[in-house]
């Protein structure tokens, strides 16, 4: 087990090293390739920035407003017989906009029940199995310049919803 704790330590080095050895053998300025794909970096957190203030305040904004479990309640109320904690259902629908967010509302769900409960432990598989969508899509697509995104959101939903059923499965057989 040592030996792979310490293999990890050198897997980046190494992969750099190769990188940088592989440029060289192949006549490429590395450092002025670096410098350009640092700099198309660069222009991509700035093109995307405005997206992502956005979605960061819109999460606050709703999670201040007292929105979140309002919708939270509502959802429990439609599907009380599914067997859904209570703050649960806020996650589930933060989580598709901001991992962050979701995290903010982790830290609460363990606060209140513990990671070792069959609530934190649903939590910890829902943040696991489950993607931020929303964002993920108005990032990349908004670097990529993709205007038309076909079956990606609904791709997406499919997904997480499988991603929820199984994290519900497993629970309830530990």
């Amino acid at each position: 087990m040592n030996i792979l704790a310490n293999l990890s330590n050198i897997i980046i080095p190494l992969l750099i090293f190769y990188i940088v050895a592989y440029g060289i053998s192949a006549h490429v300025n590395v450092y002025d390739e670096f410098l350009e794909g640092a700099r198309s970096g660069m222009q991509t957190v700035i093109s995307i920035a405005p997206t992502m203030i956005g979605l960061m305040i819109a999460v606050g904004v709703l999670r201040a407003s007292g929105f979140l479990d309002f919708v939270g309640n509502l959802c429990n109320r439609l599907f009380s017989g599914a067997d859904i904690p209570a703050p649960i259902m806020p996650l589930l629908l933060i989580k598709m906009f901001s991992s962050s967010a979701a995290t903010g509302l982790v830290l609460d769900i363990f606060k209140e029940y513990g990671p070792d409960s069959q609530t934190g432990l649903l939590t910890s598989l829902i943040m696991s199995s489950t993607e931020t969508i929303f964002y993920t899509m108005s990032v990349y697509f908004m670097a990529a310049k993709i205007k038309k995104t076909r079956y990606t959101l609904p791709g997406a939903l499919v997904a997480t919803l499988a991603g929820v059923i199984a994290s519900f499965l497993i629970v309830r057989f530990l």
